[in-house]
Formats: C-alpha cells, structure tokens, sequence
C-alpha cells in the first residue's frame, strides 16, 4: 500500500525545529524529503542539546529528521548554488526557515526558483512574515508565544507571563505550513501551478491562541492569567495525589455546562453530601469557592497514585488527566500500543524510543525509518536526482562544496 504523499519531492532548506517540523510531517505521510545542510556539520541542531555525547548527533536533530535523505552543500559557493538549482528543477515543494532575506541573497528566493519550475510550491516560514513592521526581526520560539498574546495568557493570577512548555511557536507553525503545502498541492492538480506559501509565526501562535480572545472581545480588557483554574465560568484545578512527586497530580476540569461530571466526582470519593453543600452547589458557586473545592476532593485522591485516580475519575466520564512527566510518557503503555513512541535502532545512537507521526490514514501506512547522518545520501542524491557523474562529485568534494 502505498503512502498518501508518494511521488511528491520536497528540497528542504529547513534548519532547527519550525522548518524541519514540517517536512518531518511531510516525509511521515510518504513523500521524499531531500535536506540541503550547511558544511561542514550540517544543521546546526545536530549539535544543540548533545551534551551527552557532543560527537553525536543530538536527540534534538533526531526526532525532527527521521525520514529523510540529508546532504551537505555549501550555498555560498556557485557549485553549490548550481546543485539546488538542478534538485528544484524537478521538485514539488521548496521549504525553507532561514533568516529574513537570506533565500534572495543566496539566489534562491521564490522568483528565482519559480523562473526554474513554475510547478514548485514554495514553502516558507518566517517570524513575522515577509512584509510589516516586524518584518525584518527574526524570532524564536518564546518571542512567538510573547507577540501573539499566548505568553500572556500562560502563568498563575498574579504572576509574570510564562512560556508554554509545548513548542507551538516552532512544531506549531509547522504544523500550520504543512496544511498549507497540502492545500496548495490540491490547487495545483486543477491549475497546474505552484505558489507561494508562507506561515508567519507570530500568526500560527495567535490561531492557536483565538479562543482567549473571546473576553477581550466581548469587554474590550485583556485576559488575566488563572493559572490551572477555569477562566470560563467552570472548576478546574491540579489534584494532588500520592507520591509526593513534583509531576503527582492529576488535572481535572468540570465545565459550567456539564454539572453531571460534579455528581460524578463526589459519588467517587464517597462525598455526595458536596452536592448540596452551598459553596458548591452551582458552578458559580464552585468557581468562586475552587481552592475549597480542591482541598474537600483531595481528601481523597491524595491517598491514591494519579493513574488510579485518573481512571476511576475518567471511567465515569469526569475530563481529567494524569501529569505524566517526559520519562512516564515514553514508557505509556497506551502510546506503545498505538505505535506512537517505539524503540528504533540507530547505527551510532543505539537503541532509543522515538515520538512518531500523530496523524492516521487508514489508506496510508505511516512508518518510522532511521535518522539520516551528515552527508550519507549526497552521491546518491546528486547521482540520480541531479544528474552528476560520480566524476563530478568527487570534483565537487575536492572543492568543499559537499
């Protein structure tokens, strides 16, 4: 059976997490992702967060890059200006996330490479977009979450802003540019041509943020931070439970809409008299009264480990959750069985579990192959994509420029 995205090309500029997130995503659903890296190691991720082993490549650069062919060319030199041009020739997708100009300065901007394969969908990343008064400023993660409202949002009543331990700002905007690759590959198939595409990512964060905004515009104030309680009417807060552990809690919410769920909760602990208890009795009431709320709940799940508490909340219907620490999701016995984390075996790292494709088609299989290393496809690449003799690549090694 073949994969959803088969026969489709993709020349990835992408480097660090936003970019490689997305043609991740892409080569997971069955297309050939081809990475161009910069000399002489490569993307630079390879070698963030290795502390581990700093002659490895890092953990970081692996979860981003599995299924995908890498090489090493140097885009400041003519030769290898000339490569990208003959693999864009023949490709599908162009994506890049380098820094504001830096595709036009090397040449390789989306005039240019639309001159070359007016079929290409050009896919792009950039911190604020390609035109405004941010425009020019480059941006990370955290200055994604800060401009788009989400770091406002993030934090106890009281406290500063924070930022959000989910990479929205990178995987998020990838996420974002991946639906609209797919979406300018349908246009393509009825107009025959490719476009430009680009996710700002201060934009991707705001979508992902929207629904925060819904106070704001009914009263014209900025949201306030509240922390783990509900800021919709409703009870929600962190349980403390058995352990002791800083990650030994369960998270719980109870909407205004859903009062079932509050009977639910006081038949499990053995406390139905909560029901009429008049600081609990509506959910204005138990919004105004949560800190009591939680302590009266856990009374007892604070004698009970989070799982156990998690299930018998959840098999009556209760939303709630365990706070599973890095180390507990890795081994979740309900991501293992749906192949979401499984144990890959890499020539240099060994045997470590990977975090795999999120997204099901039932039509498409989506498999995990091993990382690429630095340079390990490039003949191969050059020799049947690019139409180089094995001659010329050595000519090309000779010179540095892959």
């Amino acid at each position: 059976m073949s994969q959803a995205l088969e026969g489709i090309r993709v020349i990835d500029f992408t480097h660090d997490q936003a970019g490689p997130s997305c043609t991740q995503m892409l080569a997971w659903l069955g297309a050939d992702v081809i990475k161009i890296e910069r000399p002489p190691h490569g993307d630079r991720a390879r070698r963030l967060w290795n502390a581990d082993n700093p002659n490895l490549d890092s953990f970081f650069f692996l979860l981003l890059n599995s299924n995908k062919r890498s090489t090493v060319v140097n885009l400041r030199t003519e030769e290898g200006k000339e490569i990208a041009r003959r693999l864009i020739r023949d490709a599908d997708i162009v994506a890049e996330n380098l820094g504001p100009g830096v595709m036009e300065r090397l040449g390789l901007g989306y005039a240019a490479v639309k001159a070359l394969n007016p079929r290409v969908i050009y896919a792009s990343v950039k911190g604020f977009g390609s035109y405004g008064p941010y425009s020019a400023f480059k941006c990370f993660e955290p200055v994604a979450q800060a401009t788009s409202g989400a770091m406002s949002v993030t934090g106890e009543a009281g406290g500063p802003p924070l930022v959000n331990g989910a990479n929205i700002g990178d995987s998020g905007t990838g996420m974002h540019l991946t639906i609209a690759i797919l979406a300018a590959l349908v246009q393509r198939h009825s107009t025959g041509r490719g476009q430009l595409v680009e996710v700002a990512m201060q934009e991707a964060v705001l979508n992902l943020t929207r629904v925060k905004y819904t106070q704001t515009l009914a009263t014209g104030k900025p949201l306030e931070r509240t922390g783990n309680r509900s800021s919709t009417g409703g009870w929600s807060d962190l349980l403390r439970c058995s352990g002791g552990g800083s990650n030994d809690y369960v998270y719980i919410t109870i909407p205004p809409d859903n009062p079932e769920m509050f009977d639910a909760v006081t038949d499990v602990i053995g406390r139905p008299e909560l029901r009429t208890d008049e600081r609990f009795a509506t959910p204005p009431a138990r919004a105004k009264n949560g800190a009591a709320l939680t302590a009266e709940i856990e009374g007892w799940t604070g004698r009970r480990e989070k799982r156990e508490v998690m299930k018998a909340f959840a098999g009556r219907g209760v939303v709630c959750g365990a706070v599973l620490d890095t180390a507990e999701v890795l081994a979740d016995p309900h991501l293992r069985e749906r192949e979401t984390i499984f144990d890959l075996e890499h020539p240099t790292r060994g045997r470590f579990s990977v975090i795999g494709c999120p997204v099901r088609l039932s039509e498409s299989p989506v498999a995990a192959k091993r990382a690429p290393l630095k340079g390990e496809h490039t003949e191969e690449v050059l020799r049947s994509l690019a139409g180089y003799t094995s001659e010329e690549i050595q000519q090309l090694r000779d010179k540095r420029v892959i």
